[in-house]
């Protein structure tokens, strides 16, 4: 963690899409992608459908649970969680399970926009003031911090790809719309996904 590093209410609200657009686009060693349910989701479809990528479907909270296991079961690859506020404030004890487990391979990013945005809008924890990488820090994830903006999320996904974790970024996001809507088949995304990751042939 830097020591000048911002709080919440400081961060640029950016461009969720632009966001998941700009850590696919640094992903060249056949990197996992754990998407949580929703918009986040959605925008990781649509910015390059990787074997790597597994698109959760139906179940909140569940992304870095499952990215924590890939990440244990497969070290030597990294591994990247992405989450939105509404999602990992319903399984904070994921949080201090990532530190306890010092999972080094694990990066975990959350997409904040304060609202539960697929379900109607209803303003989460975080929009009312609760601040998730203050949060990832009470449970013990030292490496967790704000991007300030479009150039410091750059900066630390290049950190996150480099140097062990776990580490764990926040996101302002804004409310926009997503590019597109993962394809509803949970058996062909399990198969593509352990394909991806050379468990099944």
């Amino acid at each position: 963690m830097r020591n000048d590093a911002i709080t919440r209410d400081q961060a640029k609200i950016m461009g969720r899409f632009d966001i998941t657009k700009s850590l696919v686009a640094k992903l060249h060693k056949d990197e996992a992608v754990i998407g949580g349910i929703g918009h986040t989701n959605w925008d990781l479809w649509a910015s390059g459908r990787r074997p790597q990528n597994f698109y959760m479907l139906g179940s909140m909270g569940l992304a870095v649970p499952i990215a924590m296991g890939v990440a244990l079961a497969q070290p030597d690859r990294k591994i990247f969680a992405l989450e939105g506020d509404g999602s990992v404030l319903m399984q904070l004890g994921a949080l201090a399970t990532v530190a306890n487990q010092r999972v080094p391979n694990l990066c975990i990013i959350i997409m904040d926009n304060g609202i539960y945005q697929i379900t109607g809008g209803q303003v989460t924890a975080t929009g009312q003031g609760a601040d998730i990488v203050a949060i990832a820090r009470g449970a013990g994830i030292v490496q967790a911090e704000w991007a300030q903006d479009e150039t410091h999320f750059a900066a630390l996904m290049d950190q996150a790809l480099a140097t062990p974790g776990p580490m764990l970024v926040g996101v302002r996001t804004d409310g926009q719309k997503p590019f597109g809507q993962t394809e509803r088949d949970p058996p062909q995304l399990r198969d593509r996904f352990m394909r991806g990751l050379g468990v099944k042939k």
